[in-house]
């Protein structure tokens, strides 16, 4: 879908190189530009794979690597040529960085004038939030996420994974597409600016909405619907939960037949959606003994048969193994391009015609000589000079 087009990946840790990997997904040549000494989640604990972490593997398959020295004029002028020769940068710097590095919209607008620029940052890009930490967690808090998560009037919990990185990471992939477009049909190019933020407040969708409305403030609800009753989890004969919900009164109906409680559907406790939200506590209290009577996989066997919005809740091994994810293909296996161990991945989301399986994970500067001869027509000669100034890095050479 999109080959052809070529995205500098400046961008480290989670957020910026899920949107570069996400880029990839979709059929761009993706290139990670990494510092000398590697993208730091090549690192992080307490998972590794041939020495590199299960963080940076879980975010940068299909990409190319180079590495580059930005502060020092050979590496720049080297970033440079790479501009000329591509369509996007994107990158997570904080807001003043680019400008000091000199990889800003203006200045590489002036290299390229169709390049597109995709920026994610923590917050604003004004003082004094610029410089603010945006971690995850943070992010989560600012945005309102955390307080309409967990148990009610329990104590605010984080989303199991980095909601805040990875939504940014998405709308960032998204943004840089919009640019692209644009650029490709104005013949100028765009910058996009991403804010973590942003995003979680944009997720807010209609919480935000019906404060907007009534004023009343979001609360948390535990895995219950405000909105939709019954929608929550039961525990089954056998300790495992169960979630359910049969939304609208012809899932209702079907769900009580299904059960074997037709008597609920014309309980006027119950009869009505509204009805339903109001008596809420009531109805799980019916429910909950119900479904304490079978174990889980009987009643998401009935349920399934009877196409009631209802599922098991499946750990993460349960969810990569189940027969679904095996059709889906989004469990695949892939060999390290040196050792030869096989390692699983997740797979790729965007299902389209001639998608290609993508690589695995770049080793830090592996492909640099490669993409340098290859797009910026780099001889040896011209080689050895960047790597004796220390401007460029290649895979199993000394720093």
């Amino acid at each position: 879908m999109l080959s052809g087009v070529r995205v500098l990946d400046l961008s480290w840790v989670l957020g910026g190189p899920f949107g570069g990997q996400t880029l990839a997904q979709l059929g761009a040549e993706v290139i990670k530009i990494e510092p000398m000494d590697g993208d730091m989640s090549r690192t992080i604990p307490p998972y590794f794979f041939e020495q590199d972490s299960s963080f940076f593997l879980s975010a940068n398959r299909g990409k190319k690597s180079i590495a580059l020295d930005l502060k020092k004029p050979e590496g720049l002028a080297v970033l440079q040529d790479l501009v000329r020769q591509s369509h996007a940068v994107i990158y997570g710097f904080a807001p003043d960085v680019p400008e000091k590095l000199g990889i800003d919209f203006n200045t590489l607008k002036s290299i390229n004038p169709k390049i597109v620029v995709g920026q994610l940052i923590g917050f604003h890009d004004a003082p004094p939030y610029s410089n603010a930490p945006a971690f995850d967690l943070i992010v989560q808090a600012l945005g309102g996420f955390m307080s309409i998560t967990g148990e009610h009037n329990g104590k605010p919990v984080r989303a199991g994974y980095q909601i805040a990185d990875l939504a940014g990471g998405l709308y960032l992939a998204l943004a840089t597409l919009g640019a692209l477009l644009s650029a490709t049909l104005n013949g100028q190019g765009r910058s996009v600016q991403i804010s973590l933020l942003d995003c979680q407040l944009a997720l807010l969708t209609w919480q935000a909405q019906n404060y907007f409305i009534s004023g009343d403030i979001p609360q948390a609800h535990g895995s219950r619907h405000p909105m939709i009753a019954p929608s929550e989890t039961f525990l089954c004969a056998d300790g495992k939960p169960l979630v359910i919900s049969p939304t609208g009164d012809a899932f209702w109906n079907k769900f009580c037949n299904a059960i074997g409680r037709p008597d609920l559907a014309n309980d006027p406790r119950f009869t009505t959606s509204a009805d339903r939200i109001k008596n809420v506590d009531m109805l799980a209290q019916v429910l909950t003994e119900l479904f304490r009577l079978k174990n889980r996989d009987q009643w998401t066997a009935e349920l399934f048969d009877a196409r009631i919005p209802a599922a098991p809740v499946l750990n993460v091994a349960e969810a990569l193994s189940q027969p679904l994810t095996a059709l889906r293909s989004m469990v695949e296996t892939l060999s390290h391009p040196e050792s030869g161990n096989d390692i699983e991945f997740l797979g790729n989301p965007f299902k389209y015609e001639n998608a290609e399986s993508l690589c695995y994970p770049p080793q830090l500067g592996a492909d640099t000589d490669e993409i340098l001869t290859r797009l910026c027509g780099y001889n040896e000669a011209k080689l050895t000079f960047l790597k004796s100034k220390g401007a460029i890095f290649k895979q199993g050479e000394k720093l």
